[in-house]
C-alpha cells in the first residue's frame, strides 16, 4: 500500500464568469488574496493581523488592504479597464500541487486580438511576498502598454506614507512603497512593488513623490510584433504592523530580497515548498475519485492559510474574505483550537505552534477576561480580536456570556501539541501555564451542589436564547482537561490542587433514563436545536470515556436524528466518523456526503459554512475551516481510533478500525510526531491503526 501512486487532486478548471460564486482564493497564512477572473481587475487582499474598525459594529475586526497586484493592458492606446467588454473566453485553474492559480482570457482591443495567461501564487518560502506573471500575444504588430497598480480607492482607511524613491539611496529600491492605515487607526500594512518587464523600451513610474496619497503605478510601453510572447511580472511584498514598527520600510527591504532572488527561483522553492507539504497527503483507498478530491481541497485550503510566520492564528475563514460577508470579523474563535489545531500539530507543526503562540500573546487578556467575571484563572475570549488577542464579540455578546467552553478547547490544543510533539520546553513554559490556569478556572467556574460539580447556565454548541444548565458538551471538555492538567502536573513535578481533583471526581453529566448522554438538563430531542450532536463531540474529539453501553446509546439517539442538524455548521463533518464509531458502514459513508460533501460549491472545492439547502444559509461563505477541519480531524484521528497522550505513540490508536463503506484504508506516508516522520495506516477491520516512525 502506498501514497506515490497518484499527486494530490486539484480541482477541474473553471470556464466563463463566476456568476456570483466566489472568486479563487489564494494564500501563505500572512497574506490571503481573492483574485477573480480576470487577474489584473482588483480582487480583495487580507493581511494577518492588520485590522481596523468595523464600519458597522465598530469592533476591532479584519479589515482589507489595497490589492497588490492589479494591473492594466493596453493595445494601440485602448485601456483594458476602459473597456471591460473586451475580455472574452475565461478559463481559470488552480495547481493544489504549487498552490498555483493560472487565468486565461482574450482581449479585442485597439483592433488587435490579445491573448493573456497569468499565474499567481503566494509565496510560502518567502511569506510577505505575492507573485504575478502575465504573459501575452498579439496577433499583429501594434503598441502595447502594460501597468501595475497598487491602488487604495475604495476601501476604508487612508494612505499615511507613499514613495516611489528611497530615501539616501540614488535608485529607487524597488517601484514604490505605501503605508495603510485602516478606519480606525488599530494598525498599518506596509506594501512595496517590484515590476520587471524584459525588453521594454519605456518604462515609467506614473505618480512621483508629490503624489502622497495616491496609488501606486507603473507603466510600461514595448513595440509587440504578432506571435512573440511579452512576460510582465509584479512581485509585493506586505508587512503587517504587528510584525514591524514601520512596516512599509521593511516591505521595501522584503521585495528587494526578492527581487535579488528572483522570479523563478521564488517560484521553484514555493513549488519544492508545497511537494513537501504534500507528503503528508491524506488518501483514502477505495473512496471514489470525487471524495477523494474533496479530501485533497481541505488538506490544501487549511496548509495554505496556515504558516510559521501568521501572527494572529487564523480566522473561521482563514485569509478568505469577501464584500458580501464579514460575519465573523476575523477574530479566532475556538473551532481553530478544536477542529484545525490537531491535524496541524501532525502535518505542519511550526503552523500548529503559530496558532499556540497567538493564544500565548493573549495571556494577559484571558487573566482580565477572567476577572471581569468573578472568576480566577484563564478564561479565553469567545471571539478573539486578532490584534490584541480581547473579547470583540459584537452587540451584547451572549456567546462571550454564555459559552464557556472555548477556553477547554485552547488548554486542550496546547496540551495535544505537547503531547505530539515532546516539546517539553513548551510544555512547561506555555503550556503549562495555560492548563493549570484554565484548570483553576474550571474550578472557579463549577458549582458544588448534593449532585456534584455542575456547570449552571452554560450555552454548548447548540446557541438558544436561555442557557440551560450542565451543557454536557462542556462538561465533557472539562473531564478531559482536568485530566490533562493533573496529568501535566505530575509530570513537572508540580503539586496537583486538590481542587482539581475533587472537581474532576465529582463532576456531573445528565444521562436520560434510556443510558444516553443528555445534552443538559431537561433535556428533550424534539426541543429547538435539540438535534445538536454536541454530546457525540464529547466522544469525539473530546474523548470522553463513556462506558460502552453509554456511548452506544449516545450514538444511536444521535444518529437518528442526523437529518434535523445536518446542513448547519461544524459537526456534520464529523458524522461519518460517529456512524463508523456506532459500527454502521453504510451510514457513514452517507453522513461523508451529507455532512460534508453536500457543502462544497462554486470554484476550486471551497467548502462552505452552510449547505446551500439549509434555511440560516444567505450568503454563500467559504472555505469555513470548522467544516474541513473537522473533516481532516476525523480521518487522522476519529476512523484510526488516535487518542494523543505522553505515552508512546504507537499506543495511541485505541479502537478497532471502522471505515465508511468501500473504503478499505487511510494511508498517510509522513506525519510530524515527537520530531520525527511517521506513517499511519488505518485499516479497515484491523484491531487498531498503525502509527509507526519512518526514520
Amino acid at each position: 500500500m502506498s501514497t506515490e501512486r497518484e499527486g494530490p487532486i486539484s480541482p477541474p478548471f473553471e470556464a466563463g464568469g463566476r456568476n456570483g460564486d466566489l472568486p479563487a482564493y489564494v494564500s501563505n497564512g500572512l497574506i490571503g488574496l481573492r483574485v477573480r477572473e480576470v487577474p489584473l481587475v482588483r480582487g480583495m487582499a487580507l493581511v494577518n493581523g492588520v485590522v481596523g474598525r468595523d464600519p458597522e459594529r465598530r469592533i476591532e475586526s479584519a479589515a482589507a488592504s489595497p490589492y497588490p497586484l492589479a494591473g492594466d493592458i493596453a493595445c494601440n492606446g485602448v485601456w483594458m479597464s476602459d473597456e471591460p467588454w473586451a475580455v472574452s473566453d475565461l478559463v481559470q485553474s488552480y495547481d493544489f500541487s504549487s498552490a498555483e492559480l493560472t487565468s486565461r482570457f482574450v482581449l479585442a482591443l485597439g483592433g488587435r486580438r490579445v491573448e493573456v495567461e497569468v499565474l499567481t501564487f503566494a509565496s510560502r518560502t518567502a511569506p510577505t511576498l505575492v507573485l504575478q506573471e502575465t504573459t501575452l500575444q498579439v496577433d499583429a504588430a501594434c503598441d502595447v502598454a502594460l501597468r501595475a497598480i497598487i491602488d487604495p480607492a475604495g476601501l476604508r482607511g487612508r494612505v499615511v506614507r507613499r514613495r516611489t524613491s528611497t530615501p539616501g539611496e540614488p535608485e529607487p529600491a524597488c517601484d514604490g512603497s505605501m503605508l495603510w492605515e485602516p478606519d480606525g487607526a488599530l494598525s498599518t500594512a506596509g506594501l512595496a512593488l517590484h515590476t520587471e518587464l524584459p525588453g521594454a523600451a519605456e518604462r515609467e513610474l506614473l505618480g512621483r513623490d508629490w503624489d502622497t496619497a495616491g496609488p501606486l503605478r507603473t507603466e510600461y510601453r514595448l513595440r509587440a510584433t504578432a506571435g512573440a510572447r511579452i512576460v510582465f511580472r509584479q512581485m509585493a511584498a506586505l508587512v503587517p504592523s504587528l510584525m514591524h514598527q514601520r512596516p512599509d520600510e521593511e516591505a521595501v527591504r522584503r521585495v528587494a530580497r526578492g527581487k535579488a532572488t528572483g522570479f523563478d527561483e521564488l517560484r521553484r522553492r514555493n513549488r519544492k515548498a508545497w511537494a513537501d507539504l504534500w507528503e503528508g497527503r491524506i488518501v483514502v483507498h477505495g473512496a471514489s475519485r470525487d471524495h477523494q478530491a474533496l479530501i485533497d481541497a481541505a488538506f490544501f485550503y487549511l496548509n495554505a492559510s496556515t504558516h510559521v510566520a501568521s501572527p494572529a492564528a487564523t480566522s473561521i475563514f482563514g485569509l478568505a474574505t469577501w464584500h458580501d460577508y464579514n460575519y465573523y470579523f476575523g477574530h479566532v474563535m475556538w473551532d481553530i483550537d478544536a477542529f484545525c489545531l490537531p491535524p496541524l500539530a501532525l502535518l505542519q507543526p511550526p503552523a500548529a505552534r503559530s496558532l499556540l503562540a497567538f493564544r500565548s500573546r493573549g495571556l494577559a487578556a484571558a487573566v482580565g477576561n477572567a476577572r471581569l467575571s468573578d472568576r480566577a484563572g484563564l478564561q479565553f475570549p469567545w471571539e478573539a480580536a486578532p490584534l490584541s488577542g480581547e473579547e470583540a464579540t459584537p452587540g451584547a455578546g451572549s456567546g462571550a456570556a454564555h459559552e464557556d467552553h472555548g477556553s477547554l478547547h485552547v488548554a486542550r490544543a496546547f496540551s495535544q501539541f505537547a503531547d505530539i510533539t515532546g516539546d517539553r520546553e513548551l510544555l512547561l513554559s506555555e503550556a503549562w501555564p495555560v492548563l493549570s490556569g484554565v484548570a483553576d478556572w474550571l474550578v472557579s467556574r463549577v458549582t458544588l451542589t448534593p449532585r456534584g460539580a455542575e456547570f449552571l447556565r452554560a450555552t454548548g454548541p447548540a446557541e438558544v436564547p436561555e442557557p440551560p444548565d450542565n451543557d454536557a458538551f462542556s462538561l465533557m471538555g472539562a473531564h478531559d482537561v482536568l485530566k490533562r492538567a493533573i496529568r501535566t502536573a505530575e509530570a513537572l513535578g508540580k503539586a496537583v490542587p486538590e481542587s482539581w481533583r475533587q472537581t474532576l471526581r465529582r463532576l456531573y453529566l445528565p444521562v436520560r433514563s434510556d443510558g444516553a448522554i443528555a445534552s443538559h438538563d431537561d433535556f428533550r430531542i424534539d426541543e429547538p436545536k435539540g438535534a445538536t450532536p454536541s454530546p457525540l463531540a464529547g466522544l469525539f474529539p473530546l474523548d470522553f470515556p463513556a462506558a460502552p453501553e453509554q456511548r452506544q446509546q449516545t450514538l444511536q439517539l444521535f444518529l437518528d436524528h442526523w437529518r434535523d442538524y445536518v446542513g448547519a455548521p461544524m459537526f456534520p463533518a464529523l458524522y461519518g466518523v460517529w456512524a463508523a464509531m456506532a459500527g454502521d458502514r453504510q451510514l457513514a459513508l452517507e453522513l461523508f456526503e451529507e455532512g460534508y460533501a453536500a457543502y462544497d460549491h462554486g470554484r476550486f472545492h471551497q467548502c462552505l459554512e452552510y449547505r446551500l439547502d439549509h434555511t440560516d444559509s444567505e450568503v454563500p461563505a467559504g472555505p469555513f475551516f470548522a467544516n474541513l477541519g473537522g473533516l481532516l480531524l476525523g480521518l487522522l484521528f476519529g476512523y484510526p481510533g488516535l487518542q494523543v497522550d505522553g505515552g508512546d505513540p504507537a499506543g495511541w490508536p485505541r479502537r478497532p478500525v471502522v471505515l465508511p463503506a468501500g473504503w478499505t484504508a487511510i494511508e498517510v506516508k509522513r506525519l510530524w510526531v515527537r520530531g520525527r516522520p511517521a506513517r499511519l495506516v488505518a485499516r479497515h477491520g484491523a484491531a487498531q491503526a498503525e502509527l509507526t516512525f519512518t526514520d
